[in-house]
């Protein structure tokens, strides 16, 4: 384990204090699953956005004109 020191703000700090203690965790516990579920989702959405590099992009300036001239907008 590396030691790292994070700044939480009090409310957030206190909140986390109860879960460890109502769950019989440890704080580095709790924060440790949540930065790793958050990485997680991270690397699934670059996976989904490799899957998609094939797709042509849309200019958005064309797509608002498209939309405005079937008056859609």
């Amino acid at each position: 384990m590396k030691r790292a020191t994070i700044y939480f703000e009090p409310s957030v700090h206190k909140a986390l204090r109860l879960k460890a203690a109502d769950c019989d965790r440890t704080i580095s516990d709790i924060v440790n699953e949540a930065v790793r579920y958050s990485l997680e989702e991270d690397a699934e959405d670059i996976e989904d956005i490799k899957k998609r590099d094939s797709e042509p992009n849309l200019d958005f300036e064309i797509v608002v004109r498209e939309l405005r001239a079937r008056g859609k907008l």
